[in-house]
């Protein structure tokens, strides 16, 4: 999936191949999704570029990993997908002054750390321990802000599991028409309920 993003050939625009709406709705609702107010007032997630890219890297690590469950079907969509997600961080760093050795440079650090975090996230939802996906989230999604609250690290991996199951039941027929829903943000009261459940089981 790195080959167009690492590649100095531009990008092509969106929406220039057949069959790319479907990618450009999916990742119109993954930024929607990740623009979600109540990630940067309960959940504490720095509201800086940095957070925002990495609340951008969660969402589309959640929809990429629905994708997989059904990789014969969906291989050419999460191309697309990621094609255009390349485009948009490709124009974000232009856009911000960067020069063509300097674009190349952060976009090359951008897509090694979106596929580190989707290594991170994936091997932590697989692992037995709840804490891996709490310190997967803490080194990752709050790594360049303060030191969010146990409650607050414990919400996100209480969202990610969540959207993570809610998702697998989607039907694969939506997605493929660029259709997926996203729950709504964790809040702190929502993740001090489930750990007091927890507790007690």
């Amino acid at each position: 999936m790195l080959t167009r993003l690492f590649s100095r050939n531009p990008l092509k625009t969106p929406g220039d191949r057949r069959g790319d709406e479907a990618a450009r709705a999916l990742y119109d609702t993954i930024v929607i999704q990740a623009r979600q107010p109540g990630f940067y007032t309960d959940m504490a997630i720095p509201d800086s570029v940095d957070g925002r890219f990495e609340l951008l890297a969660l969402h589309s690590f959640l929809v990429f990993h629905r994708l997989k469950q059904d990789r014969s079907a969906t291989e050419d969509l999460s191309q697309r997908l990621f094609d255009i997600m390349a485009f948009h961080l490709d124009q974000s760093v232009r856009n911000s002054g960067a020069g063509d050795h300097g674009s190349a440079t952060r976009l090359k650090a951008m897509g090694e750390a979106l596929m580190g975090r989707y290594r991170a996230y994936e091997q932590a939802l697989a692992a037995r321990e709840p804490s891996d996906l709490e310190a997967a989230l803490t080194r990752n999604l709050y790594g360049s802000g303060d030191q969010p609250s146990p409650l607050q690290i414990q919400g996100m991996a209480a969202y990610l599991r969540r959207e993570k199951r809610d998702l697998s039941d989607q039907a694969i027929a939506e997605l493929l028409v660029g259709r997926i829903v996203f729950g709504p943000p964790p809040s702190v009261e929502e993740a001090s309920s489930e750990t007091a459940v927890t507790e007690i089981g």
